[in-house]
Order: structure tokens, then C-alpha cells, then sequence
């Protein structure tokens, strides 16, 4: 910001004399070109002294999403995110531009949101530009990105530790199958954790362990080539979403297995149409509209006070037991 000494030496006049006519002093005896002077001066140089106290500009987030339109549909996951996302920028008065990573414009914007699963090639294209940019749930750090990410050890152990007490021991998984903008498979982080969870009690079994893309349709059709051609199956099965789980189930009851008489499911995300399922289904909750609304608090903080190195924020989960399972809250 220009000081009154920058303003005077431009506009010819005093220091005095150019803090008396921006503090409208009546008993300043100058001459109108000169107060015109000054006030111009001043304005070029970006200058006024109730800067402080005006409202603070709009600002501008760019909202970049991994998922298209029908996909968002089939996983409400994202969606999820999306309107806590929506819903804060308004809150705070943030002008909110959505844009694909195969379309990004040239419009101007304070900062940048990357929601979804993206390739190192796009994140280092979004990384190149000037303004901050977080990534949500994705883990970015190793780029030297800001992220927002959800603890998945944590919420397994939760699963399986639940599970376990309650007598399970043939524990299955159904794991998402996803990739990145660039169509790189990403390999699900809670089945690595279930892997490693379930080594470490001894409990492990690769039989049990089948995969689909994240959505109900793909899981009901996995779950009923997995029963077709399993040996045997097992007592509780844990999907990594929601809409994993109600395929899932549907498949298994097609199969007059009841549920959770006969198998236990969880699922994960805790996504609004899982407690309306039959059986109401037991699901790790992401407090996902929370998530969204953190997203915007994050980046506006990066805005507005950068940090001198990036830095990854992990939420933690939330077991919500219902009917799916034997033991309800």
C-alpha cells in the first residue's frame, strides 16, 4: 500500500497537507484542483484510508471435480462433499466456479479445490499455477500440495474390531475399483489397511477378497459371481461404500441369505440412503458435507495467510451400527 509520503511526492503537496484532505478536514483552506490532485493520486496508487474497514472483496474459488455428472449420481459420495462445498461458499460470500480438469478457463480466481482422484500430471498442472490449491480426498502431500484426506487405518480398525468382538472371524471385502483422471487404476487404501489389519490378527483369507466399481449395480453384480463361484462365504463382509454394500446385500438376499442373520455387512461413507435400506445398514460416517464446508475454511486460510509448506489434514470416522449387523447402537 502506498504511504501519504508516496501520495505527496506525486502530488506535489505536503504530507500534511495530503492526510488533512483524505480526513476531509473543513478547515483546510486548498484549492479544489489540488484536493482533486491528491484524491487522484491517491486512487492510483491504490490508496484510502478506511481500506480496512470496507468489506472485503469477493472471492473467487475454482472447484475442479474428478467426477462427472452421472458418475456423482451412481457414488453420492462426492456429491455429498460437493454441497458442503456449495453450501460454504455461499455462507461466506465466495463466488464458487465449477470446471472439469479437460476444460479449466482463464478466469481469475483466488484459489483452487481439486475434489476427487487426480493423476500427477494434472496435479502438477494445477500446482503450477499461482494461487492456492488443496486437494480433497486425495492424499497430494508427496507433491508438495495441501490435502484433505480421510483416516482409512482408523476406520478399518473400527470395522474390524467391531466385528471381531462380535465372533466374526471369515470376514470378507468387497474393495472399490476407481482411477485417476488419466485412467490409472487406484489401488483402494481400505483394503490395504484390511489387508494389513486382518495379517496382523491372523484372520487374513484372499478368497474372501473380491473388488467392483463403486457403484450398487456393480456391486450386486460382483457379489453374485463371487457366490457362484465361492466355496465358502463368509460370515461378515466389509464394503469400502455405501452403494458397494447395498449391492451387495441385495445379491446376498436374492440368495435367501438373510441379513445379518446370515452375514453381517458394513459399509462406509454413511451416505444419506443407508439408513433407509432394508436392513438399515451399518456404515463408517464421513461427516462428508462437514468435509466440504472444511475444504472452503482450509483454502480461504491458505488465501488469505499461506503457509510455508504444505501440510495434510486427516479427518477421522465414525462407526454407525444399525440393522445389517447383529449389535445396533
Amino acid at each position: 500500500m502506498a504511504t501519504i509520503k508516496d501520495i505527496a511526492e506525486k502530488a506535489g503537496v505536503s504530507p500534511a497537507t495530503v492526510s488533512r484532505v483524505l480526513n476531509y478536514d473543513d478547515s483546510l483552506s486548498v484549492g479544489k484542483d489540488t484536493k482533486k490532485r491528491i484524491f487522484e493520486v491517491a486512487e492510483s496508487l491504490n490508496y484510502t484510508k478506511y481500506k480496512t474497514k470496507q468489506k472485503a472483496q469477493q472471492k473467487a474459488i475454482r472447484l475442479i471435480q474428478w467426477y462427472n455428472d452421472e458418475e456423482e449420481l451412481a457414488d453420492i459420495y462426492y456429491l455429498a462433499i460437493r454441497l458442503g462445498i456449495e453450501q460454504k461458499a455461499q455462507e461466506l460470500n465466495i463466488q464458487l466456479i465449477k470446471e472439469s480438469i479437460g476444460s479449466i478457463t482463464e478466469t481469475t480466481t483466488d484459489g483452487t479445490i481439486a475434489l476427487g482422484k487426480f493423476d500427477a500430471t494434472h496435479l502438477e498442472q494445477l500446482k503450477n499455477t499461482p494461487q492456492p490449491l488443496l486437494v480433497v480426498d486425495s492424499d497430494a502431500l508427496a507433491l508438495g500440495i495441501d490435502s484433505l484426506t480421510v483416516d482409512f487405518n482408523q476406520a478399518v480398525e473400527q470395522v474390524l474390531d467391531f466385528l471381531t468382538l462380535e465372533g466374526h472371524s471369515e470376514i470378507g471385502i468387497l474393495s472399490g475399483i476407481e482411477y485417476t483422471t488419466e485412467k490409472q487404476e487406484i489401488i483402494d487404501p481400505r483394503l490395504v489397511a484390511f489387508q494389513q489389519s486382518m495379517l496382523s490378527r491372523d484372520l487374513y483369507q484372499p478368497n474372501l477378497v473380491y473388488a467392483a466399481p463403486f457403484n450398487v449395480e456393480a456391486g450386486y453384480a460382483a457379489t453374485k459371481a463371487f457366490i457362484a463361484k465361492a466355496e465358502t462365504l463368509p460370515s461378515a463382509l466389509f464394503a469400502t461404500s455405501d452403494a458397494l454394500a447395498i449391492g451387495a446385500m441385495r445379491a446376498f438376499q436374492e440368495h435367501q441369505l438373510t441379513v445379518p442373520d446370515d452375514i453381517a455387512i458394513i459399509g462406509f461413507n454413511d451416505i444419506s440412503i443407508s439408513k433407509y435400506v432394508t436392513p438399515a445398514l451399518t456404515t463408517v460416517n464421513i461427516p462428508t458435507e462437514w468435509m466440504g464446508e472444511l475444504a472452503v475454511k482450509l483454502l480461504v486460510d491458505l488465501i488469505e495467510d499461506p503457509a510455508p509448506q504444505p501440510r495434510k489434514t486427516t479427518i477421522g470416522t465414525k462407526l454407525v451400527c444399525r440393522d445389517s449387523t447383529r449389535t445396533k447402537a
